[in-house]
């Protein structure tokens, strides 16, 4: 038990300080560990990155604090909330085109180690990089719905595509960007979780668990919070590259994993949140 709290701590003040929620971190770390099913990692892992990103997203608010464009935001995570649901769907699709699940399980942990290995290499070179700043609300909901599409079917709730997207599409500097990414996992992350009850899918799991790991969120929000404020943004980048490569790593072994290659064949796997 104390070990999805310290997983969920450590995670959380990460994705707190770098703005990724903390769900790409959770999820593919619990399922190395294989301490719960990955049905129950994932909820668990929402649930987490919910609390979290609330109390951090809250806590800036009531500090008046200004990083979060209300009108830019708004409508990438309505759009993400929205492909939060379109991303589940394809997810069952592909599901659907394999006898063993847990091919799914391979496909989505090699899709998440070449997009978090692109995200890496971006960082990289951002700063060569030509950047633009979209402003129209409809094309603001367009780039949310890939982004939550993208990061339902990958099973993490956010991450670091956001930041990406963040990064490229609105000019946005590493700490804007944090804070911004940080709202929309909130949006898609609570949205997932009323999809989730309402079509009563919400998976087994211990109370205790649950409420470890979204004490590990709050713990994490606010520890990030603080770290934040005293770093720079090339500290905070650097941090982000090597939780990138860290991801990396971990996928890879998942993938080797679910393909059939380790002792993983009796995980079922469904998206995040779902």
């Amino acid at each position: 038990m104390l070990l999805f709290f310290l997983v969920s701590l450590f995670a959380s003040v990460a994705g707190a300080i770098c703005g990724i929620g903390g769900g790409v971190i959770i999820k593919p770390v619990l399922d190395v560990l294989h301490l719960e099913t990955v049905a129950t990692i994932s909820f668990l892992s929402g649930c987490t990155v919910l609390s979290m990103s609330c109390y951090s997203v809250g806590r800036a608010m009531l500090a008046g604090e200004r990083r979060v464009s209300l009108s830019t935001g708004t409508p990438l995570a309505l759009g993400a909330a929205a492909g939060g649901l379109l991303g589940s769907r394809l997810f069952s699709l592909v599901k659907a085109m394999f006898d063993d699940p847990n091919r799914v399980g391979a496909v989505q942990a090699a899709c998440l180690a070449v997009i978090t290995l692109g995200t890496l290499l971006y960082t990289i070179n951002k700063a060569r990089i030509h950047t633009h700043r979209v402003g129209h609300p409809l094309v603001c909901v367009a780039i949310g719905l890939a982004l939550g599409c993208m990061s339902s079917f990958l099973g993490i709730g956010g991450g670091p595509i956001n930041l990406v997207v963040l990064f490229y599409f609105f000019s946005m500097d590493t700490k804007t960007a944090a804070a911004n990414s940080l709202y929309i996992i909130f949006f898609s992350q609570f949205f997932n979780l009323i999809a989730t009850l309402v079509s009563r899918s919400v998976p087994p799991f211990l109370p205790v668990t649950l409420i470890l790991m979204v004490a590990g969120g709050i713990g994490g929000g606010i520890i990030g919070r603080v770290v934040n404020k005293r770093i720079d943004d090339k500290v905070v980048d650097r941090l982000f590259m090597a939780l990138m490569a860290v991801i990396i790593v971990i996928s890879l072994c998942n993938a080797w994993r679910y393909g059939g290659y380790g002792a993983a064949d009796h995980v079922v796997l469904l998206p995040a949140g779902k």
